[in-house]
């Protein structure tokens, strides 16, 4: 599906007058019939799949307007984020975050907290995205229990000429044109190609701040022969702005009061920047056997770059003044790269009288990420004067053109899996599966030496699913994840590996032929191994740094509700709500800023009889309170839901116009509490119009 399309398009001619035009059923919606290989390998579809799983649809981000990763987690049951500044973000699920990636089912590793660009990589180069909430261990290897992002590429399978051209205005001057062109290359169809290409640039609500966006993918397909499939491609993405933020707004007057910005107040200044590019070149072959195995090779090079120049502001100001913020100038330049090769034999074969599944693979990884900093010759460590006044010009240092290694880092990752899927008779299937696991970092970090990990960690995983009948599933499932920690104990040895532990039971269903479907979920996690201080004892050798314990962590227990599909002919619906409650082991409330409750709504709905041109929807994003503690200073975010809406009308059978509405009432809201003592606002009141012509 290359270009928009709702659940039944309707073929007409101009003036809609002959009866006899056929109406037309295409593919496309908010649910998905393709198997998933992100939590088992085994190539199951969302029903078989004995966990929560979430799809954001290339349909439901076009209805949506969708740009980057952290919209789609913003759109999605179970799962939340955090916006740091203008690049950073963290996510999160079920009160852990979330540090498992994937593309097309193969892990790959971000930046701490996305600082090279990852999260707000563009979507457009996607078919979906995937959310498997809970530990994924399995395929992941290490990380926290929290969920797993497996992005979808674009796959090259037309052998016709199709695609789809858009162009796009906005609110705060923002523009942008994109394509999506697929063809056949050869009259057989045996290959095929397809390229995506993104422009978008313009200014923002945030003072000083504009972003220039660039986004090129290509893939090429080829059937060497009936059962081997080639696939190579690459792509880019550069991410240019001007004034970027680093860190967010001062958060406490130094009488206790709590600040209060407009939402366009910046603490960047006039030349801040802050450049990132991601490149990926990937290549995987499939083969299928007679006896119908199917063997598939993956090889993924990821490179991310960044530069820049920033300025950090800090303090606490007098209410009267403005006085009291230092500054903090600082320029990089850093690149990570990773080679990842991944190798997997799936297959089914004959055994007490029923025929099962397995799936064996091995994943190898490594990755360098380098940071080079420059000091400021001046105007470092500045005092900022009257904030009420701050403009942006706020001078410049002299860098200096001799780096210091800030960071050099290698974290190597193999694992070896296995999981099989036993069909004990026609209703009763159990899935049973484990990795051998290594994961290693040695380097340099800020000053800090690294040098941890574990080696042969088996994680193991365990799911059985029953059938009630033919639109009711129940299942159960028990899974596994480590996360290697950089703490030593009183001896000076590093502390085992912390291991989260999580156990789902749920029931998935089918309703209307399979239009809609519903599931239900409730969970417990634990986390343990996590490191706590040793009072009284330091690490040997060291002058001050506090010796460390295991201790029994946090428990995250709770529950999730989701229904997506189409009830009736042209209503498309997704909407889920989660809860859980995470506690450490003296049962005080951890990660407080992230959301215990969520509701998520998006609906569109097409006038099939009466006017089939025209597409309604909306949606809204409910959440609970957060708030975060910082010593004796708590900061909180009050219960708020931020409504959208959307309209699109086919102008003819290859033109159409979208009008899209964020923020109805233009609510004012922290999108992130608490980080240094400091929030952001997230965006407010937005519009984009969009003509989108297909062919």
């Amino acid at each position: 599906m290359a270009h928009a399309q709702t659940q039944t398009d309707i073929q007409t001619n101009a003036t809609n007058a002959d009866p006899s035009i056929e109406r037309i059923t295409v593919s496309g919606g908010y649910t998905v019939s393709e198997v998933i290989d992100t939590a088992t390998g085994l190539g199951l579809t969302l029903r078989e799949t004995p966990q929560s799983v979430s799809v954001i649809t290339e349909l439901r981000v076009q209805d949506q307007a969708l740009d980057t990763i952290v919209d789609t987690v913003l759109n999605a049951v179970g799962v939340s984020a955090k916006e740091i500044d203008n690049v950073r973000n963290t996510l999160q699920a079920r009160g852990f975050e979330i540090s498992n990636y994937q593309i097309d089912g193969v892990p790959l590793s971000w930046s701490l907290a996305g600082d090279s660009g990852e999260t707000i990589q563009d979507v457009s180069i996607y078919e979906r995205i995937e959310f498997v909430r809970g530990a994924t261990g399995l395929l992941t290897g290490a990380g926290d229990p929290s969920a797993s992002i497996n992005l979808v590429r674009k796959r090259a399978n037309s052998t016709e000429l199709t695609g789809f051209v858009n162009a796009a205005i906005g609110s705060w001057e923002s523009r942008e044109l994109s394509a999506d062109v697929s063809t056949g290359l050869n009259r057989s169809g045996t290959m095929r190609g397809r390229v995506v290409a993104k422009y978008q640039d313009g200014e923002s609500f945030l003072d000083l701040y504009e972003d220039s966006v660039s986004v090129l993918y290509g893939v090429f397909e080829a059937d060497v022969s009936k059962n081997t499939l080639v696939r190579v491609g690459a792509s880019y993405q550069n991410n240019d702005p001007t004034s970027p933020t680093w860190g967010a707004l001062p958060s406490f007057y130094t009488d206790g009061s709590t600040t209060d910005w407009d939402v366009s107040t910046t603490t960047a200044a006039t030349w801040t920047e802050w450049e990132t590019t991601g490149k990926n070149v990937f290549a995987n072959v499939q083969h299928s056997f007679a006896n119908g195995w199917e063997l598939l090779v993956n090889y993924n090079n990821l490179k991310y770059e960044q530069s820049t120049e920033l300025l950090y502001l800090s303090g606490v100001l007098d209410k009267d003044t403005g006085i009291g913020l230092s500054s903090f100038p600082y320029k990089s330049s850093g690149e990570s790269s990773q080679n990842s090769y991944d190798i997997q034999l799936k297959g089914d074969y004959s055994a007490f009288g029923d025929i099962h599944e397995f799936v064996l693979g091995a994943i190898y990884s490594e990755q360098s990420a380098d940071t080079l900093t420059y000091a400021a010759l001046t105007n470092a460590f500045l005092p900022v004067g009257n904030f009420f006044e701050w403009n942006g010009e706020f001078p410049e240092p002299d860098w200096s053109t001799e780096s210091s290694i800030a960071q050099d880092m290698d974290t190597e990752q193999k694992g070896f899996y296995g999981a099989t899927r036993f069909h004990i008779n026609d209703d009763l299937k159990v899935i049973v599966g484990a990795r051998l696991s290594s994961w290693d970092r040695t380097g340099i970090s800020y000053d800090v030496v690294t040098d941890f990990g574990e080696d042969d960690v088996l994680i193991p995983y365990t799911g059985v699913l029953y059938d009630i009948n033919q639109q009711h599933r129940v299942y159960a499932s028990y899974t596994e994840i480590f996360q290697p920690q950089n703490a030593q104990d009183r001896f000076g040895d590093f502390l085992d590996s912390i291991k989260g532990k999580s156990k789902e039971i749920g029931l998935k269903s089918t309703f209307l032929n399979d239009a809609l479907h519903t599931s239900v979920a409730v969970f417990r996690i634990e986390q343990d191994n996590l490191a706590q201080p040793d009072v009284g004892y330091l690490v040997p050798g060291t002058v001050n740094t506090q010796a460390q314990r295991e201790a029994q962590g946090t428990v995250s227990e709770g529950f999730e509700l989701e229904v997506v599909g189409q009830p009736v002919e042209g209503w498309n619906i997704n909407a889920g709500y989660s809860y859980f409650n995470a506690e450490d082991a003296q049962g005080i409330d951890v990660n407080t800023d992230h959301p215990r409750k969520q509701f998520k709504l998006f609906t569109t709905y097409q006038f099939v009889d009466a006017l089939p041109e025209l597409t309604v929807g909306g949606g809204v994003n409910w959440q609970d309170e957060t708030y975060s503690v910082n010593g004796s200073i708590r900061l909180d975010q009050e219960a708020y839901s931020i409504v959208n809406l959307m309209a699109r009308y086919d102008i003819n059978p290859k033109t159409r116009i979208q009008v899209n509405l964020d923020n109805l009432f233009d609510k004012k809201y922290f999108s992130q509490i608490g980080f240094f003592e400091q929030y952001r606002y997230g965006t407010p009141r937005q519009f984009k119009v969009t003509l989108n012509y297909r062919f």
